[in-house]
């Protein structure tokens, strides 16, 4: 079950716990205080189930007609089980339903990294397409892909 988290230390502490199981992507130690931080303030939705988190998005509003996936993350061992999918799902509908217009994603380029090119195409799936790439934002080693989609029900989020 997709449920939102409301309080300030329960969003940081879900984001750290799950962040520091997937070094893959979220290996440096400041990046993560800076996502989990800025959780507490930001709207969060979790998957539980039987009283486990076993992922979590957080949102960020980047425009009044934009909002940003700022992080997500799914515990290793419920990697391709739907629970990146089910929280997707939510957040797409509850960012409709306030108005927004448009979702975009930062990530790491396709092609770099083969832990990326599985995000790439989890959010392929979800209908996202690719709007523009920085090549040095994050660094020479880590391209920053942005990939939008509208926020309206619909594309391949809703299979």
């Amino acid at each position: 079950m997709v449920v939102r988290i409301e309080e300030p230390m329960e969003k940081m502490r879900i984001c750290r716990e799950i962040l520091n199981l997937l070094p893959e992507w979220f290996g440096i130690p400041e990046s993560v205080e800076e996502y989990v931080k800025g959780s507490a303030g930001r709207r969060m939705w979790a998957e539980i189930c039987a009283g486990e988190v076993r992922g979590f998005l957080v949102r960020k509003e980047t425009s009044c007609y934009t909002a940003e996936i700022d992080v997500m993350g799914v515990k290793p061992q419920y990697h391709r089980m739907g629970v990146g999918r089910a929280l997707f799902r939510q957040f797409r509908a509850d960012t409709e339903a306030e108005g927004y217009e448009y979702i975009q994603v930062k990530t790491v380029r396709e092609g770099c990294y083969p832990e990326y090119d599985r995000t790439n195409a989890f959010y392929k799936s979800l209908g996202f397409r690719e709007l523009e790439c920085f090549p040095m934002l994050w660094g020479e080693h880590n391209p920053c892909q942005i990939y939008i989609r509208t926020a309206r029900k619909g594309d391949a989020d809703d299979r």
